[in-house]
Order: structure tokens, then C-alpha cells, then sequence
């Protein structure tokens, strides 16, 4: 999941993302729930369903959505988010992602429920090869981290927002900065996240504020909720327990040992303070003031 230097290049050839969710989706709807991201946990005990929700709330509020607004949803998974976007706030959403079974499951589930307002596609999110200026809103919700090129993805975010716009993102962070030797000591650990999560490297939020600026962003706002999203680990090995025999029967012994033994990786992780969880939120301005 975090890579040692020099090895990030091998790991994404042998781990690709599109490969790694074309494989795991259905099981992960099983395990992580109907979002398929990480929950925020405001008293600690909710249901993983109402976590993932408030998670996903927190970045609406962010957004600041409008009616009518034309939004892109990078990373959008199989939809779930895309399709609440369109159904509780009437905007127009594009979801992109490089995994052909997101696209045909997120198809299916807006033509389910009915939305027009929602449509996928295949496509790169750090080159997405759309119109600059096309969207109001575009969205990133915990897929950046699978993405090597990340200054690539924030710098094509910022292409395709019209003047005025806004970007939110959310994702797994690096807290602190990790000395090699323990990169070394700790390699299998971090081996074991990458063969259950795929190929990843994580980046610290002042890293994520950086790439913004870099881009042309301005109001960069930078949130860190690490501790509201800890109890996200309990609730997987719940699910996992609730349905074990059903994701070995879709991945096998050896991937739901690897995906047990990461949740105790993770916890870890999140409790020494190396890995994380942040949120961005930033603008595209509404004008380009010339440079004296």
C-alpha cells in the first residue's frame, strides 16, 4: 500500500488498479458496504452504513451543489455516490474510472433507480481527456491513492472546472514522513496491504494542498479526521465474519487472509499515527489575475 522508493513503478504493472477492482468489486460490496469507502464515525457506534454516509454527506457540504450544476466523479466506483448526487440534488454527474465492471455496475444501478442524471465511462482521472471548463463541481472520493500521478490528477481536476468551481476530495493519508530502514523492517506489512487493496502510495495533506496550489486552486481548506474514521476497521472484519463464506467463494482463501490481516495492519497504522484519513476542498478562481 505505501511503497518503498524504487519499487512503485513494478507494483503499480503488477497491481493495477482497473485489474485489482475488475476482480474484488463484488466481494468488496460484501465487505466494505454499499459505498465502498471508509465511514466517519461522529459517536463511534453507528452502523457502517450510516458512517459511510456521513462521509459522504460531509463532502456534499463541501461541494456546495446546485441544481442544474454539471458535476465529474473521479474514481466514482460502482455509483453509489454518483447516483445520490443526481437524485437528491438534481445535478448532472459523469463517473470515470478505469474499471470496466464499476462502469457496467454504476450504469446499471442509475438505470435501476431510475436517474438520467448519472452516466459512467472509462476513463484516466490524471488524464481524462474532457473539455477544459466542462464541470462545476468535480469530485474525488478515496480513489486518488491509487493513482501514481497525482500531481497529474489535481492539475486535470483544475483543467476541467469552469471559473467559479469547486473541487472535493477525500482520501487515505501518509501522517508523518516514514524513514527508509522502517520502510525496509516493516515491508511485509506493507505487502500484504497491497496484495488486499492493490498498488497504492499515500501522500501527507500538506502534499494534496501543494498539488492544489500547483494547479491554480485557491481556498484550500485541509481537514483531518483519522480519528473519526478508526471504527471503519471493526465493522469490515464484522462484515467479513457476517460473510465469510461467501467472499472465499469469490476470492479465495489466500485473498481474505491477506484482507483479515490488513484491517489489524491498518489499525495499527492509524493508531501510531503513520497512516490516515484527510479531506480537500478547494476553488477554481473565478477570474485569472495577471501576473504583474
Amino acid at each position: 500500500m505505501i511503497l518503498p522508493p524504487g519499487e512503485q513503478t513494478a507494483a503499480h504493472d503488477n497491481h493495477a488498479p482497473a485489474a485489482h477492482y475488475d476482480r474484488i468489486t463484488e466481494a468488496w460490496g460484501l465487505l466494505l458496504g454499499e459505498e465502498l469507502h471508509y465511514g466517519l464515525f461522529v459517536s463511534g457506534d453507528e452502523e457502517l452504513a450510516t458512517a459511510t454516509g456521513e462521509l459522504t454527506t460531509r463532502m456534499i457540504d463541501a461541494a456546495r451543489f446546485s441544481p442544474g450544476q454539471q458535476v465529474l466523479d473521479v474514481g466514482c466506483g460502482t455509483g453509489a455516490q454518483a447516483c445520490r448526487l443526481a437524485s437528491e440534488h438534481s445535478v448532472e454527474v459523469l463517473g470515470i474510472t478505469t474499471s470496466e465492471v464499476g462502469v457496467a455496475a454504476a450504469t446499471e444501478r442509475a438505470r435501476a433507480a431510475g436517474l438520467s442524471g448519472a452516466r459512467f465511462e472509462v476513463r484516466d482521472g490524471t488524464d481524462n481527456l474532457l473539455p477544459a471548463g466542462s464541470f462545476d463541481r468535480v469530485w474525488v472520493l478515496e480513489s486518488s491513492h491509487l493513482m501514481p500521478d497525482r500531481p497529474g490528477l489535481l492539475s486535470d481536476c483544475a483543467r476541467v472546472l469552469r471559473p467559479g468551481g469547486r473541487l472535493v476530495l477525500c482520501d487515505i493519508i501518509r501522517r508523518r514522513e516514514i524513514p527508509f530502514r522502517e520502510l525496509r523492517d516493516r515491508r511485509r506489512e506493507f505487502a500484504v496491504l497491497r496484495a488486499a487493496f492493490g498498488a497504492a502510495r499515500m501522500d501527507q495533506l500538506s502534499d494534496y494542498e501543494s498539488y492544489a496550489q500547483a494547479a491554480g486552486l485557491t481556498d484550500i481548506e485541509c481537514v483531518d479526521i483519522t480519528t473519526a474514521t478508526l471504527p471503519t476497521f471493526d465493522r469490515w472484519q464484522d462484515n467479513l465474519d457476517r460473510h465469510r463464506e461467501q467472499v472465499l467463494g469469490i476470492l479465495g482463501a489466500q485473498s481474505v487472509t491477506e484482507f483479515e490481516e490488513s484491517l489489524q495492519i491498518l489499525r495499527r497504522f492509524w493508531q501510531d499515527g503513520t497512516l490516515g484519513y484527510g479531506m480537500m476542498s478547494a476553488a477554481r478562481p473565478d477570474a485569472v489575475v495577471p501576473t504583474p
